[in-house]
């Protein structure tokens, strides 16, 4: 019997979080979410029925705060970070602040306060660039950038405090994709989606660079499922999370095709292919998920084109081509990158 009940997810107003948070309510789950609500507060007004939600508005590194909000929590899913290359560059200060430096705190005020079990979402491009057919947990962390490193960096500090009381967990997610009501469009699959539908456009930054992909709705599954599996099964785990390891430009040759499949009557899409000095490229394997844990994703990179497409046809969005909210570096950029404590983890496009 799952003994999880009451779950914090820090970042849970982000890209990941504002779908992974109506699922643990709808299991049942009591959330809290720890967000600045940095790209809006209005991710969850559509859940009817919010007796279960508590939203903070507040700063992972708020030791005083991290303190109160986990009070009564059982287990945690750290999602929180300034996510993608350009957002942590934009700061580095703030980002490595955020990223790295509030991360021991929150795993020690976590098990210090009860918690049961901590869930990290780290990133698969800790791998940085790697001509592994296919890259396994066990593969050296190259990271090429700050952001990749220091959240490679987090990885052996969760693990020192795994203990019989409280279970850690690391994953490895691939590029997610897809439509959330707190929507990017700095994520490669969405990026190329979002320039199809409203330029009739795509621009590919080199193309052949290699790049493992993941839907929202599967890696959001994962997430819940981490909270159910026995304490034995997950202890201390390392886990990839992926599904298609596509290179760019095959990529936007799928976007090409659902879009000459959804609107007949357009002529296709046209690609421009431009140089990029984005050299990150490589493959992961995620059989151990699906031999251990019995993680199989459901859903493909065309289910997530589709899937956006029919939110551009129901007007979901307010100027996507343009709107900070949309875009990490933008909103930042907007806010002079201050406060901290961004929601969402992710990869950079």
């Amino acid at each position: 019997m799952n003994q999880l009940k009451n779950v914090l997810v820090t970042g849970g107003a982000g890209y990941v979080g504002a779908i992974l948070v109506p699922k643990l309510l709808n299991k049942g789950y009591r959330v809290k979410v720890l967000d600045l609500y940095t790209y809006g507060e209005d991710v969850f007004d559509d859940i009817k029925d919010k007796s279960n939600l508590v939203e903070i508005k507040g700063d992972i590194c708020d030791q005083a705060l991290l303190q109160s909000s986990l009070k009564g929590c059982d287990a945690v899913i750290h999602l929180a970070c300034i996510s993608n290359d350009p957002s942590f560059e934009l700061n580095p200060g703030l980002s490595l602040k955020v990223n790295y430096e509030a991360f021991e705190p929150l795993v020690r005020i976590s098990k210090e306060n009860g918690v049961k079990r901590f869930v990290y979402a780290s990133t698969c491009s800790v791998y940085g660039v790697s001509d592994a057919p296919e890259v396994t947990e066990d593969h050296p962390l190259l990271p090429i950038t700050d952001y990749n490193k220091y959240k490679g960096m987090c990885e052996p500090i969760l693990a020192k405090y795994q203990s019989p009381e409280f279970t850690t967990i690391t994953i490895r997610p691939a590029t997610v994709c897809g439509y959330s009501p707190r929507q990017r469009f700095d994520l490669t699959v969405n990026i190329l989606t979002n320039h199809a539908y409203h330029n009739n456009r795509i621009k590919v930054f080199g193309g052949k660079q290699e790049r493992p992909n993941i839907h929202i709705g599967d890696i959001t599954d994962l997430y819940v499922q981490l909270l159910e599996l026995p304490d034995a099964k997950i202890a201390g785990k390392i886990y990839n999370a992926g599904f298609q390891n596509r290179a760019v430009g095959d990529i936007a040759l799928i976007v090409q095709k659902i879009m000459s499949q959804e609107f007949p009557e357009r002529s296709e899409p046209t690609i421009e292919t431009l140089p990029s000095d984005d050299i990150r490229s490589y493959r992961i394997s995620s059989d151990k998920i699906k031999r251990e844990l019995g993680f199989v994703p459901r859903f493909t990179i065309e289910d997530a084109v589709r899937d956006l497409i029919k939110a551009f046809r129901a007007n979901k969005f307010q100027d996507a081509m343009n709107n900070p909210r949309y875009f990490n570096i933008k909103t930042l950029k907007s806010l002079e990158a201050q406060p901290a404590a961004v929601g969402g983890a992710g990869n950079k496009a």
